[in-house]
C-alpha cells in the first residue's frame, strides 16, 4: 500500500493487517510522505512493515515512528535479530520462502523469537512473485507455531485455502494478485476475495 486513496478504500474492507513496504528494491517503496498515512489507519487494523536485512535500529525507528503493529521480515534476518526486534512491542512475522528442497527444520531455533511464521514462494526478489508453491510441501511443517501463507493467492484459490485443514494456518498474506499495479490494490477483487473466504 502506498497511495491515500487505495489506502483508505482497502482500510475500510477491515483487513487483519495492511502491509507497507520498506524494502528500497521493491516496486511497491512506500515513499515518506505516504508513510505518514499508516498513522491515520485504523487501529483495529495492525499496520505492519516489510523489511528485507534492514539494520536492526532502523527498522525499530520505523516502527515507532510509523506506530507499526507488526514487522514482516522477508531477508536471512537471524534468530539474534528477531529476538533483539521484539522487545519493540511489535509482533515479529519471519518469512521463508519454500520449495522442494526447504528444510523446515531450521524454523525451530526461531520459536521463541517471533510470533508467526510466514511461508511464500522461493524467489530471488524476496516475494511478490504472483507465483504459488506447492502448498502440499506444508505437510512438513511440524511444529505449532501458527504461520502466514502467501505466494501468488487469487481468487481462483478461495475452495482450495477453505479445504486446508490445519488450525495452524493464521493468516491469508494476498498482494500482487490482487494489485492494479505495483502497491496499488484492486479494492473490488479484494472485497470479492473477503466475501468469497467468510462464506
Amino acid at each position: 500500500m502506498k497511495q491515500a486513496s487505495n489506502i483508505a478504500a482497502v482500510a475500510e474492507l477491515q483487513p487483519d493487517y495492511l502491509g507497507f513496504i520498506f524494502y528500497h528494491k521493491s516496486p511497491r517503496l512506500i515513499s515518506d510522505v505516504s508513510a505518514e498515512l499508516i498513522k491515520y489507519v485504523p487501529p483495529t487494523i495492525k499496520t505492519t512493515g516489510v523489511f528485507v536485512d534492514e539494520e536492526l535500529e532502523i527498522v525499530k525507528q520505523n516502527i515507532i515512528k510509523y506506530n507499526l503493529k507488526a514487522v514482516q521480515l522477508h531477508g536471512q534476518e537471524s534468530v539474534a535479530y528477531c529476538t533483539a526486534l521484539r522487545s519493540s512491542g511489535a509482533e515479529i512475522i519471519k518469512a521463508f520462502g519454500v520449495n522442494e528442497d526447504f528444510n523446515f527444520a531450521q524454523l525451530a531455533a526461531y520459536l521463541n523469537s517471533v510470533d508467526y511464521f510466514l511461508f511464500d514462494t522461493q524467489t530471488p526478489a524476496h516475494g511478490g512473485s504472483g507465483k504459488v508453491f506447492d502448498w502440499n510441501l506444508l505437510q512438513n511443517y511440524a511444529l505449532d507455531k501458527p504461520y502466514f501463507l502467501s505466494g501468488g493467492i487469487d481468487l481462483t484459490h478461495t475452495t482450495t485455502i477453505k479445504n486446508i485443514n490445519d488450525a495452524r494456518l493464521y493468516a491469508l498474506d494476498v498482494n500482487s494478485k490482487f494489485e492494479l499495479e505495483p502497491g496499488l490494490k484492486d479494492v473490488e477483487k479484494l472485497r470479492e476475495f473477503f466475501k468469497e473466504m467468510k462464506k
